[in-house]
C-alpha cells in the first residue's frame, strides 16, 4: 500500500511539474515576459517614460501608487488587465565616443524571473548592425540547475561507455593458456619468459619451427577484437545517443547555472568595434531560443534595437588642401650601361656578335624613350667605353678610346634616324612658361676611355661564389702591385686565371651612357612653384579612415592641427598638447585643449578652455554633451545652465 502511494505521489509530482512548464512557456508565448536589452547602467541613459498603454492607480491604502496594464471597456473606462508586469521604457540610444579607432559598446541583457526555469537552457544571442551588416555576438547562455544536471549525467554515462572500449591490446590474448601450452609442449619457449635480451621473430621461428606472431594469433580472442572495434566505430553515435546538449565551452560571453528561479538575470555586456570611415552608428538586437532536453521549446523574438551614435574626433579634422614648394631643376641626368662584346684587340661594332644584339636594341629603346619625352630634350651624351686587363695599358687606353668613339658614332647615326622621323611627324611641344619649341637639335656625342676596369674586377671577385676565400686573398694581395702591367702579369699566374678571364672578364667591357637633359622651353637653372602635398592628403585620409596610427606616422613631421587631432585620437595626451600651445587659438583648438587637460586632470584649465571654445562656437555646447572628457564637466559643474 505504502509502495502504491509513494508512486502515485511521484506520478503526481510529474504531472505537476510538467503543467508548470508548459504554463510558462504559454505565458512566454502570451507575451507576458520578455528578455531585454537596455542602456548599460555605467551609461548616462536620458529619460525614463510611462508606457502609453498604462494606467496609473492608488493603493487604498495610500502608501503610493501602483501601475497596472489597462484596456478601454465599452463605457470608455480603463480597466487593469491580467498582466502581471509592470514595465518603463528607458532611452533607445546613446551617444559614444570613439577613443583610440575603437569604441566600447555597453548594454545590459535582463531576463526576468519568469523566463527562467531549472530544466530549461537559454540561448540569447545580442545581434550587431554596423553599415547594413549584421552578425551575432557571443552568446550569452543561461543554464538551469536541473538542465546541467542533465548535460553531466549524459557526460558521465558517455565517460563510462568508453571505459568499456579496450587499449591495451594484451587483453585480446589468453595469456593463461598459452603459457599453460608452452610448458607443456615447449618449454624451451616457456624458459624464454624471463629471459632479458631481445629475440627476433626469425631467430624465434627457426628455434621453434613457429614464429612468434602465429603463436599470439593462435591464442588471441579475435571476437573480442571484433566487438572492441565495433565499439570504437560506434563512439561518435554513442555520442549523441548520451550527450544531446553538449556543454558549449568556446565563444561564449557567459555561461551560468541558475540555482534558483525568484529573480531577474541581468548582465552588462561590452562589445569593442573597430570604426571606420562612414561608421556613425550600431545596433544591438537580441535574440535566442529556450532549450528543454535537445529541442527548442520557445523562440524569443529579436527585440527592439539599442542605438549607438559615435563620435569621433576625427570629425575635426581640417580637409582643407595642403601645398607644398617644389623647385623645378632645368637640367636633369639619366645613366645607363650596357654590355657591348668586341672581338679581341677591335673596336668596330658587331651586332651578330655574342649578346650585342639584345644589349644594342636596349639602348635604341632606351634613346628612343628621351627622344619622344614631352618634358625633356637631350643636350648631349657621354659614352664612356672600358677594356678588360689582358694586354697593355698604353694598348688598351687607345683601345677603350676607340671603342667609345665607335659606340657614339653608331648610336648617333641612329638619335639622326629617330630626330628626322619626328620632324617629318611634325608637331610642336608645348613649354614650361606657354612658348613653343620645334624638335630637339643635333646632340652632341662626348666619348671617353676607361683603360682597364680593375674597380669593377675587384667586386665581381668579391661576389663570386665559385671563388674560395684563399682564392679571393690571393687576387686582392696580387691586385695591390701598383704598377697595371705587371699586376695584370701577375694575376696571369695565378691558379683561377682561366675562371677571372673567361667569366669575369667578359663583363669588364662595358659601356656606359649618361644623358644631360634640360626642360624643354626652360632658360632659368630652377623654377619654384607650389603642388599638391599628395603624402600630407594621405594623412587627411587616413584620419577619414579613423586609422590615426597611420594618420600619425604621416602627418608627425608637419606637426599641425590635424597632427595634434591624431594624438588626441591615440590619447597621446602630451604630444597633442605640446603642438596645440604652437598654434593660433581658434574655436576648435580651444575645445581640443578642454578634453586634454581633463584626461590630465585639470578640471579647472578644461573648464576654461571649453567655455572659450563655446564663446567662439556656440555649437560646441551640444557636442560637449558626446565627449565624455567634457560631459562629465558638464553636469559636475552645471556648464550649460
Amino acid at each position: 500500500m505504502f509502495f502504491k502511494m509513494n508512486k502515485f505521489l511521484i506520478l503526481f509530482l510529474l504531472i505537476a511539474y510538467s503543467c508548470a512548464s508548459q504554463h510558462k512557456v504559454r505565458e512566454l508565448q502570451r507575451g507576458a515576459y520578455e528578455a531585454g536589452l537596455n542602456i548599460s547602467g555605467s551609461y548616462d541613459t536620458g529619460f525614463e517614460e510611462p508606457v502609453k498603454d498604462t494606467v496609473l492607480l492608488s493603493r487604498q491604502e495610500g502608501d503610493g501608487p501602483i501601475i497596472m496594464d489597462a484596456v478601454r471597456n465599452e463605457d470608455g473606462e480603463m480597466v487593469a488587465t491580467d498582466r502581471i508586469q509592470a514595465a518603463v521604457v528607458t532611452a533607445r540610444f546613446h551617444n559614444i565616443a570613439e577613443r583610440k579607432g575603437k569604441v566600447d559598446l555597453r548594454f545590459e541583457v535582463s531576463i526576468p524571473a519568469g523566463m527562467q526555469d531549472s530544466r530549461w537552457q537559454l540561448r540569447l544571442y545580442p545581434v550587431l548592425t554596423v553599415l547594413g551588416d549584421s552578425s551575432h555576438l557571443a552568446p550569452v547562455i543561461i543554464t538551469g540547475k536541473d538542465f546541467r544536471a542533465r548535460q553531466l549525467r549524459g557526460y558521465e554515462q558517455y565517460r563510462k561507455f568508453l571505459s568499456t572500449i579496450i587499449t591495451d591490446s594484451a587483453e585480446f590474448i589468453r595469456i593463461k593458456t598459452l603459457e599453460i601450452f608452452l610448458r607443456r609442449n615447449i618449454p624451451q619457449l616457456y624458459a624464454l619468459k624471463d629471459e632479458q635480451r631481445i629475440v627476433s621473430d626469425e631467430e624465434f621461428s627457426s628455434i621453434f619451427g613457429v614464429s612468434a606472431r602465429e603463436a599470439f594469433k593462435h591464442y588471441t580472442q579475435q571476437w573480442k577484437i571484433r566487438r572492441n572495434e565495433a565499439r570504437k566505430s560506434r563512439r561518435s553515435k554513442m555520442f549523441g545517443r548520451y550527450v544531446k546538449v553538449p556543454i558549449i565551452t568556446e565563444g561564449l560571453r557567459l555561461d551560468t547555472v541558475t540555482t534558483s528561479s525568484n529573480g531577474d538575470f541581468v548582465y552588462e555586456y561590452i562589445q569593442t568595434i573597430k570604426t571606420a570611415s562612414g561608421l556613425k552608428k550600431a545596433d544591438i538586437a537580441l535574440e535566442g531560443e529556450i532549450y528543454e532536453d535537445d529541442r527548442i521549446i520557445y523562440t524569443i523574438p529579436r527585440s527592439q534595437p539599442i542605438t549607438f551614435y559615435i563620435s569621433s574626433l576625427s570629425s575635426f579634422l581640417d580637409p582643407s588642401e595642403h601645398y607644398m614648394t617644389q623647385i623645378i631643376e632645368r637640367r636633369a641626368e639619366a645613366n645607363s650601361a650596357c654590355w657591348i662584346d668586341f672581338a679581341a684587340g677591335r673596336h668596330d661594332i658587331d651586332p651578330d656578335l655574342s649578346h650585342n644584339a639584345g644589349e644594342i636594341g636596349r639602348i635604341r629603346r632606351h634613346l628612343t624613350s628621351l627622344m619622344e619625352n614631352s618634358e625633356y630634350d637631350i643636350d648631349s651624351i657621354t659614352v664612356l667605353a672600358s677594356c678588360s686587363p689582358e694586354g697593355l695599358l698604353r694598348d688598351n687606353k687607345r683601345l677603350s678610346l676607340r671603342r667609345a668613339e665607335a659606340v657614339s658614332s653608331y648610336f648617333n647615326s641612329y638619335i639622326r634616324h629617330c630626330r628626322d622621323s619626328l620632324r617629318r611627324l611634325g608637331g610642336a611641344q608645348i613649354s614650361l612658361d606657354g612658348g613653343f619649341t620645334e624638335a630637339p637639335l643635333d646632340i652632341r656625342f662626348i666619348s671617353r676611355g676607361n683603360a682597364e676596369n680593375w674597380h669593377m674586377l675587384g667586386k665581381l671577385v668579391n661576389a663570386d661564389t665559385l671563388l674560395t676565400a684563399a682564392d679571393k686573398e690571393a687576387f686582392f694581395n696580387t691586385a695591390s702591385i701598383a704598377d697595371p702591367d705587371e699586376r695584370e702579369a701577375a694575376i696571369s699566374r695565378l691558379t683561377t686565371y682561366r675562371h677571372l678571364r673567361e667569366k669575369l672578364y667578359p663583363r669588364l667591357r662595358t659601356v656606359e651612357f649618361s644623358f644631360f637633359l634640360h626642360r624643354k622651353g626652360m632658360t632659368r637653372d630652377t623654377v619654384h612653384t607650389t603642388v599638391l602635398d599628395t603624402a600630407y592628403m594621405a594623412g587627411v585620409q587616413a584620419l577619414r579612415d579613423h586609422d590615426f596610427e597611420r594618420a600619425i606616422k604621416i602627418l608627425r613631421p608637419y606637426a599641425d592641427y590635424n597632427t595634434a587631432v591624431a594624438c588626441c585620437a591615440m590619447e597621446y595626451n602630451h604630444s597633442a598638447m605640446s603642438i596645440l600651445d604652437k598654434l593660433p587659438v581658434s574655436d576648435r583648438t580651444e575645445y581640443l585643449k578642454a578634453i586634454l587637460f581633463s584626461r590630465l586632470g585639470d578640471e579647472k584649465s578644461a573648464v576654461q578652455h571649453y567655455l572659450r571654445s563655446v564663446s567662439l562656437n556656440g555649437s560646441y555646447t551640444f557636442r560637449g554633451n558626446l565627449d565624455p572628457e567634457i560631459s562629465s564637466l558638464i553636469r559636475k559643474y552645471n556648464l550649460n545652465r
